[in-house]
């Protein structure tokens, strides 16, 4: 008898929670947040802009703050009416940054409006042209990642898009194009970036998250390694930091000795960010980058992220990429005040000269 009991209260209890949404007045409703921005979306504003951001209090609350990038600047208490602080966009520099309004009701609850704001370059970059002073030999097998001039010998880095073995570190002839010496990868390590500092050759890759090291006094034999996360695309030095990009519009500036992140830059134009940046170079306070799936190369200030220059390629390109892929490949000779230009799998290695656009 006592089972039939136990079974019968089983169902009855089920079908009561069945039932029970048939006799509820519906569901909880969320409480609106009493205090918002006027604005609907995200904003897009200039460095050094001061923007007025208007607060609109729909019911009384506690208090209510205002945060840019986790700083505040604006906090009022039992505020009633429309509100106004001043964004100032010079704070924290160029890129992506977080907005925030917090509020406390009368009760103790939370609410927050959350908003991104884009902190653009506040000047218009110099465009330039390309012109070829001489071109030298360049072998075709090479997927060329990293180029650089040091003690006035050429290095190239290259990868290995058909993971078969191909990615190599070698000192370049210039005047050959051959190979002089070279250390490679095993298949399955695609090489990218390379930079040369205090006579070691750092070498990045792609999606391995290894970054090795080369004697280049004693024919680039193996140093060592650092790991990483993410992605390496390009690499560079101020004499002081590595300097790496990942294929976005952030650049990284890592301790040579550590392979620690030291500070991060956020690259933007006037009118937005600019990702894709790839093989990287510094010359005379400026990093020079090719924005890949593009014609274009950009200078970029190393401080701020604003693009100084940008470099019109496509004439050049289109003359002398060939049978080969894109443009890659940055390298800046000091004696001869000359940048050197390639890219992936081209026949030729070109001495060129960034001039402004209005001059033949």
């Amino acid at each position: 008898m006592k089972k039939y009991l136990v079974v019968g209260l089983i169902v009855f209890v089920g079908g009561f929670l069945l039932l029970k949404p048939l006799f509820d007045n519906g569901p909880t409703k969320i409480k609106e947040n009493p205090v918002t921005f006027t604005f609907k979306e995200n904003l897009a504003v200039k460095l050094y802009d001061k923007t007025p951001l208007e607060i609109e209090v729909k019911e009384d609350v506690a208090s209510v703050e205002v945060l840019f990038n986790n700083e505040e600047i604006g906090s009022w208490s039992s505020p009633n009416g429309m509100l106004t602080c001043i964004l100032d966009a010079s704070k924290h520099g160029l890129g992506a940054k977080n907005l925030m309004l917090k509020s406390i009701g009368i009760d103790g609850t939370v609410y927050k409006d959350e908003r991104m704001v884009r902190v653009l370059s506040d000047i218009i970059p110099e465009e330039l042209n390309i012109m070829i002073s001489n071109k030298y030999p360049h072998k075709t097998v090479s997927f060329t990642q990293g180029l650089e001039f040091y003690k006035g010998k050429l290095y190239e880095g290259t990868g290995d898009p058909g993971t078969n073995g191909s990615t190599l570190v070698a000192e370049v002839d210039v005047e050959s194009g051959e190979h002089k010496q070279k250390i490679g990868l095993q298949a399955g390590y695609f090489g990218e970036g390379i930079t040369i500092l205090n006579d070691v050759l750092y070498q990045i890759t792609w999606k391995n998250g290894k970054c090795y090291k080369y004697d280049v006094n004693s024919n680039l034999s193996l140093l060592g390694e650092y790991s990483y996360t993410g992605e390496g695309w390009g690499l560079c030095n101020d004499g002081n930091s590595l300097i790496m990009s990942n294929g976005t519009e952030r650049i990284v500036f890592r301790n040579p000795e550590t392979f620690e992140i030291e500070r991060t830059l956020e690259v933007s134009n006037h009118q937005g960010p600019i990702g894709y940046l790839n093989e990287l170079e510094y010359v005379n306070g400026k990093i020079y980058a090719n924005v890949w799936t593009t014609s274009m190369i950009v200078s970029i200030d190393p401080l701020s992220g604003k693009i100084l220059e940008q470099i019109d390629a496509t004439d050049f390109v289109n003359l002398a990429r060939g049978k080969g892929e894109v443009l890659n490949g940055i390298a800046y000779n000091d004696a001869t005040d000359q940048f050197f230009l390639t890219g992936k799998y081209w026949d030729k290695l070109y001495a060129v000269k960034f001039i402004e656009s209005n001059l033949p």
